[in-house]
Parts: C-alpha cells; structure tokens; sequence
C-alpha cells in the first residue's frame, strides 16, 4: 500500500525511511501526532477568535515542524504563512484566517488516513 496521497498534501516517505522497517517507530510516531496536532490545532483557534496573535504565532510555530515530518509541504509553507502574519499582528486577519482554515481541513481530512495506517501498522499489515 502506498503511503502517498498528492492530493491530500500528505507524504509518509520520510517518515517511512527513518522508520528503516520499524513498525513501532511508526506507529508511535503516528500516535504523537494524532495526540499533539489537534490541540495545536484548536490552540490556533482559540487564538485567532481572541485576536491573541503571540499564542497563534506561537502554536503554529509547534505545529510547523510536524507538517514537514509527515509530509506535509504545501499545509507548512502556509502555517508558516500564518505564523509570520501573526507575529506581525495580522495586518491582513482574513488573509490569516483563510490560510489556516485550509490547513485546519487539510490536516482534519488526513488524520483519519493516519489512523488507518497507524492501525493497519499495529496489526503488522
């Protein structure tokens, strides 16, 4: 099974390589993300509906990385978008908001596909 979805901005590769066969590095791996990125996620939220913009710069600066780890490149260059707008204290709030309601769905529509391989990788499939 391919763990490559274009359409969906999501790449396992890399994390399949430094895995190097490990199952567990997988799934643990899998799991860390399903269990930070959703807080991090509604952090965001929280955050913009405040105008808070230190702790929404500050949460997608935790979240960016973990989109590069599991193969995310066009969802980090626009968390990255969102980060640097925040820290500017968001000239442009709805620019900010559309970007990070298009990760906010990317990453909502990918985590049940990370459940599915997670799963399937716990069962030695």
């Amino acid at each position: 099974m391919s763990h490559i979805f274009p359409e969906h901005d999501l790449d396992l590769s890399f994390l399949f390589e430094i895995a190097d066969g490990s199952d567990e590095f997988i799934v643990e791996s899998i799991e860390m993300f399903l269990q930070q990125t959703p807080d991090l996620l509604q952090t965001i939220t929280g955050a913009i509906e405040n105008k808070d913009w230190t702790l929404a710069a500050s949460a997608a600066h935790k979240l960016k990385p973990n989109l590069g780890f599991f193969g995310m490149p066009a969802s980090q260059a626009n968390i990255q978008e969102v980060e640097l707008m925040a820290k500017a204290g968001a000239p442009d709030p709805e620019l900010l908001i559309s970007k990070f309601y298009a990760v906010h769905a990317v990453i909502s529509a990918n985590l049940p596909r990370l459940e599915t391989i997670r799963a399937e990788k716990q069962a030695g499939l």
